[in-house]
């Protein structure tokens, strides 16, 4: 798989904000070159203009948690009490999609291109390692990890948008090591299936082609996730290019393909415990329950900048 060095948090931060700058202009011209909304998308039950109206909530949401002066009523949105982190993140997709008018939709692109661009701009100043609060996800997390998972909503929800209106889009292997490296320590913990994981102990071996590598170790009901972790005994090794697992894990590719070609593969001691991964841990497609409701919440257009 090649030699995986040590990474600078602080240069990989640049690099995942370049690689957004870079994408979200290929994501405003493939919108604009979308000749129906309507049309049904990669994600099932919505449609193209749905998965655009989502990633413009994404746009904006991210930026509200990193500027708490952004007037923001999550009370509406988030579920109240001790709710699970799939409820959580399903209200908040359920509702994203209902957020634009029809006026908002026609100008979609232009919208993606205004609301992603003021994330990078007003995040620019913040430390990766700055801590913001997403209510959606019921904690904390770093503004490097937020960016992550922004660049990864916007590769992904492209090859969405892509595949529904039949265009090209890629997603290529720099950007997708970004997003794992950047979002997956964080993520993996947070959706972990505590009460599948209860009484499990299993250390995987993440190997990224190029990197990152990743430690993932259950143990009892929780997991810690560590980048260039010391040598250590693993039960099984995940090798994978960065685009195929970025792909699986979000469920936009079979893991039986990847295997198939070559971009996937399970070593190791105990090799068959890689199917456990995906069971241990929620994809992000199964935190995002996709139904239409209908519901239009006119005060998320109106945050403030």
């Amino acid at each position: 798989m090649g030699a995986v060095t040590r990474f600078d948090h602080v240069a990989e931060h640049a690099r995942t904000r370049a690689a957004l700058g870079d994408a979200l202009p290929r994501l405003v011209r493939l919108v604009r070159a979308v000749p129906d909304l309507d049309v049904a998308s990669g994600v099932p039950v919505w449609t193209v203009g749905d998965v655009g109206a989502h990633l413009a909530a994404v746009y904006l949401a991210y930026h509200a948690v990193a500027h708490p002066d952004a007037s923001v009523e999550w009370g509406r949105i988030v579920p109240p009490g001790e709710t699970s982190l799939s409820e959580r993140v399903g209200a908040v997709n359920a509702a994203s999609i209902g957020l634009l008018s029809r006026e908002e939709r026609a100008r979609l692109g232009a919208l993606l291109a205004e609301r992603g661009e003021t994330f990078l701009r007003d995040t620019g100043n913040l430390a990766p390692d700055t801590l913001v609060h997403a209510p959606w996800l019921g904690r904390e997390i770093t503004v490097a990890t937020a960016t992550g998972l922004v660049l990864g909503e916007t590769l992904v929800h492209g090859l969405d948008i892509a595949r529904g209106a039949r265009l090209p889009w890629s997603i290529g292997p720099d950007a997708a090591r970004l997003v794992l490296g950047q979002s997956m320590p964080t993520m993996m913990r947070m959706a972990l299936d505590a009460s599948r994981a209860r009484g499990v102990s299993i250390a995987f071996d993440l190997a990224i082609k190029g990197g990152p590598r990743l430690a993932a170790v259950v143990d009892d009901g929780t997991m810690t996730v560590t980048r260039d972790a010391p040598p250590r005994a693993y039960d099984c090794r995940i090798t994978a290019t960065p685009t195929a697992f970025l792909l699986v894990s979000f469920r936009r590719t079979p893991t039986w393909k990847a295997v198939a070609r070559g971009h996937l593969r399970a070593g190791g001691r105990r090799p068959w415990l890689a199917r456990q991964l995906g069971l241990l841990v929620a994809s992000p497609s199964r935190l995002k329950p996709p139904p239409r409701t209908g519901v239009r919440l006119a005060g998320w257009p109106r945050w403030r900048w």
